[in-house]
């Protein structure tokens, strides 16, 4: 099942930055305007942070959309622009199963035929070490503080059992 899993990811991956390849190709890098048309064009599209984790978010500004707009990526579910003052943003969270990876977003403003597409990247998911339990060994500071609670309780240990002797002994 997962090398099933894992192939589609790839081939998805791989279709995914084949079919972005001409696009790239035809915007010459210039301002990553994918159609023609001056109505309602998103300029100014930034990512922040470029570089999230499966599971975080992503905060999209861009300029240009006075009614709002959508941002899609295969990456996270569509989002909508909202905002005003010329400025729009959005907040996608990337899915929790994201392949790490480079991924672009596109940003489309309502009523209006310009696409401006953004690169980001999703590095790799940093797993928590819950439940391992006794799996992990101890560091060598928890061994010495460790010891030396263990010598601590044995000496006060022995000088409670060596005063009580000569209380009881003394005829009390």
């Amino acid at each position: 099942m997962r090398a099933a899993r894992t192939l589609a990811v790839t081939a998805t991956a791989i279709a995914a930055v084949g079919l972005s390849a001409p696009l790239a190709a035809a915007t010459h890098g210039s301002g990553n305007v994918l159609s023609g048309g001056s109505n309602n064009t998103p300029t100014n599209v930034t990512v922040s942070p470029f570089e999230v984790h499966p599971g975080s978010t992503l905060t999209i500004t861009a300029r240009g959309c006075n009614r709002g707009g959508t941002v899609t990526s295969n990456a996270f579910p569509d989002a909508t622009l909202s905002g005003g003052n010329g400025v729009s943003t959005a907040v996608a969270r990337v899915y929790n199963n994201a392949t790490p990876g480079n991924y672009n977003l596109a940003v489309r403003c309502n009523g209006g035929s310009n696409v401006v597409t953004e690169p980001f990247r999703v590095l790799p998911g940093r797993g928590a070490q819950g439940g391992l339990g006794g799996s992990l060994a101890p560091s060598s500071t928890e061994m010495a503080v460790g010891g030396s609670l263990v010598a601590a309780a044995a000496l006060g240990g022995g000088l409670f059992i060596v005063r009580r002797r000569r209380m009881t002994g003394a005829g009390v």
